[in-house]
This record gives structure tokens, C-alpha cells and sequence, in this order.
């Protein structure tokens, strides 16, 4: 799954912050099977992949975490959250482990 979205440019850093608290709860608890990545090109712009071994999100979503990050998200944004539904064609080690 990909969510791409567009930060208000004032709200870049806080968006920054409260990923990077995902990803230091997520190190923390390490779920199996979830992988997770999210990108920025620092201009507001950010991308979100997210894959798991079965169709259960609840080891992220579930996190205290991820849900401060999605509590306002929509209020951050220039641009709101849109989900597109991958199928991976080819990976070099970006997926894996």
C-alpha cells in the first residue's frame, strides 16, 4: 500500500517529528511481518509504503504513536491522504529486511 499526501508548509517539521516517533515506537515493539517506509522530498511531499504478511494493519495502527500521527493529518495537509493498493513487479532489497 502507498498513502502520499502534501504537508502545509508550515507543518513540514511537525509532520517530520511525529513519523519519526512511529518508526521509534516501531524499533521499539518490532512487529513481525510489517514493513514499513516513509519518504519525504522536504518540499511537503511525503509517501508512505506499507506492506504486511497478511492483511492485518493492527501492529501500526494500534500504536500510540501512529495514532497521534493520523489524529490530525488532514488539518496538516495541503493536499489529504490518498491510498493506492501495490503489487510488487520487482524489489532490490528495499522490501526485505
Amino acid at each position: 500500500m502507498m498513502i502520499r499526501y502534501t504537508v502545509k508548509p508550515e507543518l513540514v517539521e511537525e509532520n517530520s517529528r511525529l513519523v519519526r516517533a512511529v518508526f521509534a515506537e516501531l524499533r521499539a515493539s518490532a512487529p513481525k511481518g510489517l514493513r514499513y517506509a516513509s519518504m519525504t522530498s522536504g518540499d511537503g511531499h511525503f509517501v508512505h509504503l506499507v506492506s504486511t504478511e497478511s492483511d492485518d494493519t493492527d501492529a501500526l495502527t494500534s500504536l500510540g504513536s501512529f495514532e497521534n500521527f493520523v489524529r490530525d493529518v488532514r488539518e496538516r495537509c495541503a493536499q489529504a491522504p490518498e491510498t493506492t493498493d501495490l503489487t510488487v513487479v520487482g524489489n532490490y532489497r528495499l522490501l526485505e529486511g
